[in-house]
């Protein structure tokens, strides 16, 4: 009876019981350190909160928050004003107005103001004499490396050109923390930073001055859904002013230079105890686990959805054109940008990743089963019918076993194709091997990225030797 009285208390704890807050941030380095700050500044008050680290760019962390997906997560003010809402020089209170008509609210600015800026190594500019970015018009030879995002946003590279009548046409689209180690390499001349970034002084560069006062003000803040504001308002404002410049370039040196993790450091800095640091061998127990599911679930679903198609495409032709048409299709489409108009769907984690690689497996298997099926010898099909076979028993012990060689080849090609694929999951939350890969590119560290790219050529190799296996086996059967 006791035990049951128990059971029904935990049930009903359970059931009242609030869903933790989703902390989402982007994919560098201070935007983690910051989503580490606000959820263990939650965690500390007692409210359950997880962070769902390193999610790509603002047109995702936006989306999600708009759709759900997440709870919490922190930007700037030049970003909100200029990428998200297209409106240029609007300040705080209108942002504010602005976005409670989405249902978002926002926090007062953290303390700093990390805008943009363009960096050269010190050496050379004193040696071109550099000092202001209108000096750069007489220089159109120099080697440019900007950021995929300051490459297309409006307050990037696009409205530096036109303000400073810019004419350099040499200009890299490469990850912003790569662009450093190319700097310091003198493969490029000039790249884009962001103020409060620990690499200018560790590799002393010189920040040229804005003398049209191009790039506007990128006060960091917190964003969050309006629906929390009972519950996480006065927290998120009591992180208000904490943080200057200087304060926020440490935290980044820290993480990126002195190799701590983010949730160290962000605990570090508001005195509450180091958490617990999973060591390797946790780590790759869970990548592994959440990029088998991945694979896993993905390539049965394929199998459901592909054979049956293929089976369609071969018995009626007028059907399976158009079928093997759209599934071609669909492979066509990059990866990253299938995740991205799928997210504001069915929202960040697993199922949207297991939903596009599903999509993924369609081709191979679809193909597969199709030309094993065109390649069973008419005579065979004939005699069937002479025995008098209906067409379910002729499926059964006919069609199907012939063409098991060819729709396990196509199989085997949807499932590596779904182990590499799967590795850019990590850009919507869904875990994976790609989360050791994302954080070794973005903070330089090539036992980061060996810790993803290992297993997941391992797991690649294991999943073809057993296909191979598989094959042999029906190959002597056959």
């Amino acid at each position: 009876m006791l035990k049951r009285f128990l059971l029904l208390i935990c049930l009903c704890v359970g059931c009242v019981a609030p869903d933790p807050v989703r902390v989402g941030s982007k994919s560098f380095t201070e935007s983690v350190i910051l989503g580490e700050i606000v959820t263990d500044q939650l965690n500390q008050h007692s409210i359950a909160a997880q962070h769902r680290s390193q999610l790509g760019g603002t047109r995702v962390l936006w989306e999600a928050l708009l759709a759900g997906s997440i709870d919490v997560y922190p930007e700037y003010t030049g970003t909100l004003a200029q990428e998200i809402l297209h409106k240029p020089g609007l300040d705080d209170p209108s942002l504010r107005v602005l976005l409670a008509e989405k249902g978002i609210g926002m926090t007062g600015s953290l303390g700093f103001n990390n805008t943009y800026a363009l960096g050269m190594r010190s050496e050379r500019a004193r040696q071109l004499n550099l000092s202001k970015i209108s000096e750069l018009k007489y220089y159109p030879n120099l080697r440019f490396g900007f950021g995929h995002e300051f490459l297309r946003r409006l307050d990037g590279w696009p409205r530096l050109e036109l303000a400073y009548g810019l004419p350099q046409t040499n200009l890299s689209a490469t990850d912003h923390d790569l662009a450093y180690r190319a700097l310091a390499a003198n493969q490029l001349d000039l790249v884009d930073c962001y103020a409060t970034d620990a690499e200018i002084q560790h590799y002393d560069l010189t920040l040229l001055e804005d003398d049209q006062k191009v790039f506007p003000q990128y006060n960091a803040v917190i964003l969050y859904r309006l629906e929390h504001s009972e519950r996480l308002g006065k927290l998120l404002q009591a992180l208000e002013g904490r943080l200057d410049r200087q304060q926020m370039s440490l935290l980044n040196r820290q993480v990126r230079l002195d190799r701590r993790s983010e949730a160290e450091v962000a605990a570090a800095w508001l005195g509450s105890a180091a958490p617990h640091s999973p060591g390797l061998l946790e780590r790759l127990l869970r990548t592994t686990l959440e990029h088998s599911r991945l694979v896993g679930v993905s390539l049965g679903l394929g199998c459901l959805i592909g054979v049956p198609l293929g089976m369609i495409c071969h018995g009626r032709p007028s059907v399976g054109r158009p079928v093997l048409g759209a599934v071609s299709l669909l492979q066509t489409i990059p990866s990253l940008a299938l995740l991205v108009f799928l997210l504001p769907i069915t929202g960040l984690g697993a199922r949207t990743a297991i939903l596009a690689l599903t999509l993924y497996a369609l081709l191979p298997i679809v193909q597969g089963t199709f030309l094993g099926l065109q390649t069973i010898p008419q005579a065979l099909h004939e005699s069937a019918l002479a025995l008098g076979l209906s067409p379910k028993t002729r499926w059964r012990s006919i069609d199907l076993p012939l063409a098991m060689p060819s729709i396990v080849n196509g199989i085997q090609t949807a499932a590596v194709i779904a182990v590499g694929t799967a590795t850019l999951a990590a850009l919507i939350g869904a875990g994976g091997y790609g989360e050791p890969i994302l954080s070794g590119v973005r903070l330089a560290r090539t036992d980061l990225l060996l810790e993803g790219a290992i297993p997941s050529a391992c797991m690649a190799l294991a999943v073809q030797w057993g296909f191979a296996r598989w094959q042999q086996a029906l190959t002597r059967r056959r």
